[in-house]
């Protein structure tokens, strides 16, 4: 086990030069190739400008790092690239911070995260499931924020993922308090985590200014974590929680307003009319609750590098920004401040966002934790068994896939295996999945933990739920949403037929939005047209061969995101629970190839769905519609 305290975290490594003095020379260099604009020197400095003078505090701000540590992908055992050659991790991170704060000062200057940092790589998963963090195991992600010296940190729904009990651990570890304004203690009815910070910041003028940290998280957990959290914890809106905190942190002597928000800057939610709070919020927090000066912006995986919104109020300017995900960007809010009528008071804000990809990481970082990296890294590359040929998930979204059916095969089986001696056992069981990573991949031959892991890269358990045959359509209905109305069938691309805009998804449909159904003892047959409305695009659905009956009844196995109403589907939220474990669908797909030995692709995949415009089946770049067979 990693034997390490929250003290180590922060101590300084003895050997070599110190970091300050071997990093002063490139200072200049790291900050311009990250595209640093410096701004005006006297607000930098501290120095006099106009009346009483101007003074510079900056806010630096990272969100949703889906426990990226490194600059690697574990699902490919490679550095991790995209198409924009992006960085990701809090070892490339720590080098932007270190070299701002030596370019503002380090004692004006303030680091803060909006949230989602639990969940999201193998090596999260790792420290709260195969080696679960406690008294001799510190969390990697809480020894890299501590030697970084973050504030503090607004909670995200990811950090609910893996329950109370390890966030707690999680926050015990941290040297920096956790923020959740809108968690609410069922029964206390006061906030379950602190709700702001106060920090005094010394710009060597004047007395120090006083800067409030507002942590304000996302409603949605109520829905997407409702396991973890029911009876617990309760989560109102963003707007309203501000209302009543902003102005206590006023009161209290905060100079200056920051929020960091796990909710995006464009109103919407993905959970439609589930919950009275809309689920991205950023926005009508800066309208509508007056004495906010910033807002870091988290959970949309966004980059927006500066954005005013006008206060409906006091016509004052809001600043926001977001730094994209995964460590890929830092976010530098400058606030400068003037001495007015014995306070200080904002004057100027500017926003920008740095590129990790520009910079080496951070080597006291990256020494700290090397050795978590590369058990994790053991971990994932275990080999547990074989496949007979190769199954990808590139064209899952729009052609039926052996990837996908994999998963609906396991998924399904172990609903039935747990229905047995049930007053379910006899009901037909059907399995929804969704392409969630287009780059996952099982390759012919040997199979590893992280292959098959990257086909299901959330940490969702399984649940089975009754539905009726009338509720399987709006289901699939619901789904098929996912596609953009077309009236020829091709060619197109990918990017020509998936991921359509609809009211709930106004930046277009996510992938993890889109869901195959499959059946376990009979084929589930259907075409979804394009031509057709949405609504009435899902046609000849079938099982084993005839048309289902509306009054029919299934077991249909899911996850518990949607389960709990995630994207909104139809027919889940209150459906009958008939199997509920609490099992990890991604540790039934290791456990699975683990017993199995082999996958034979050919044993359960058939093509039973097909994208069709007036029945002549579309043609995708990179994919083509075989038809069923």
């Amino acid at each position: 086990m990693t034997q390490r305290t929250p003290d180590d975290a922060t101590r300084p490594t003895p050997e070599g030069p110190s970091r300050r003095t071997v990093l002063t020379g490139s200072m200049v260099g790291i900050l311009a190739s990250a595209g640093f604009t410096a701004g005006p020197a006297a607000a930098r400095e501290g120095g006099a400008a106009g009346q009483g003078g101007i003074s510079r505090l900056t806010v630096l701000g990272t969100t949703d790092l889906h426990g990226n540590l490194f600059n690697w992908d574990y699902f490919k055992d490679a550095e991790y690239d995209d198409a924009a050659h992006n960085d990701v991790g809090l070892a490339k991170v720590a080098t932007l911070v270190t070299a701002v704060r030596h370019e503002r000062g380090r004692h004006r200057t303030l680091m803060i995260d909006a949230g989602d940092t639990l969940q999201g790589t193998p090596l999260a998963y790792y420290y709260a499931k195969i080696e679960p963090i406690g008294r001799g195991t510190v969390h990697p992600m809480a020894a890299a924020m501590n030697r970084i010296e973050y504030d503090a940190a607004a909670l995200g729904n990811h950090e609910f993922n893996y329950g109370l009990d390890l966030l707690r651990t999680f926050g015990k570890q941290l040297r920096f308090p956790l923020l959740g304004a809108n968690a609410i203690d069922d029964e206390t009815g006061r906030p379950a985590f602190a709700p702001y910070l106060l920090k005094r910041v010394d710009l060597g003028r004047r007395r120090p200014v006083v800067v409030g940290i507002l942590g304000l998280t996302n409603p949605g957990i109520a829905i997407w974590d409702r396991d973890n959290v029911a009876g617990k914890l309760s989560f109102p809106g963003l707007v309203e929680q501000a209302a009543v905190w902003v102005p206590r942190m006023r009161a209290a002597g905060a100079d200056v307003v920051v929020v960091a928000a796990h909710s995006g800057a464009d109103t919407s939610s993905s959970y439609g009319d589930a919950l009275p709070w809309p689920e991205n919020a950023s926005t009508l927090v800066a309208a509508q609750v007056p004495g906010i000066d910033a807002i870091l912006v988290g959970h949309a995986h966004v980059e927006i590098a500066e954005r005013f919104v006008t206060n409906e109020q006091t016509g004052r300017q809001v600043l926001l920004t977001e730094p994209l995900k995964w460590g890929m960007r830092l976010s530098v809010i400058d606030l400068d401040l003037a001495w007015r009528g014995g306070r200080w008071s904002v004057q100027a804000a500017h926003a920008q966002v740095l590129n990790a990809n520009t910079v080496p990481e951070d080597a006291a970082v990256a020494g700290l934790l090397r050795a978590d990296h590369e058990k994790v890294r053991a971990y994932v590359n275990g080999v547990i068994g074989s496949c007979t040929q190769a199954m990808s998930a590139a064209t899952a979204r729009f052609e039926d896939s052996a990837a996908l059916d994999f998963i609906n095969l396991v998924q399904a089986r172990t609903v039935r295996a747990g229905l047995v001696g049930t007053a379910s056992a006899d009901l037909p069981v059907l399995s929804i999945a969704a392409p969630f990573n287009p780059d996952a991949a099982i390759p012919a031959g040997s199979v590893s933990v992280r292959d098959v892991a990257g086909l299901y890269i959330y940490d969702n358990t399984l649940l089975g739920v009754t539905m009726t045959g009338a509720g399987v359509k709006e289901y699939l209905e619901k789904s098929a949403q996912f596609f953009k109305a077309q009236t020829t069938a091709g060619p197109f691309a990918a990017s020509e037929v998936c991921n359509a805009v609809t009211p709930t998804a106004p930046n277009g449909t996510p992938d993890y939005n889109y869901d195959v159904m499959s059946g376990l003892d009979a084929r589930l047959e259907y075409d979804i047209d394009l031509a057709k409305p949405v609504g009435s695009r899902i046609l000849g659905l079938s099982y084993g061969g005839a048309p289902i009956e509306a009054a029919a009844s299934f077991v249909v196995a899911i996850n518990n995101y949607r389960a709990s109403g995630g994207g909104a589907f139809p027919h889940t939220k209150d459906a009958p629970v008939v199997y509920n474990r609490q099992l990890e669908i991604r540790q039934l797909l290791i456990d699975w190839v683990t017993a199995q030995g082999s996958v034979d692709p050919t044993a359960f995949f058939t093509v039973d769905w097909q994208l069709v415009v007036n029945g002549a089946p579309v043609v995708v770049t990179g994919g083509v519609s075989p038809g069923r067979h």
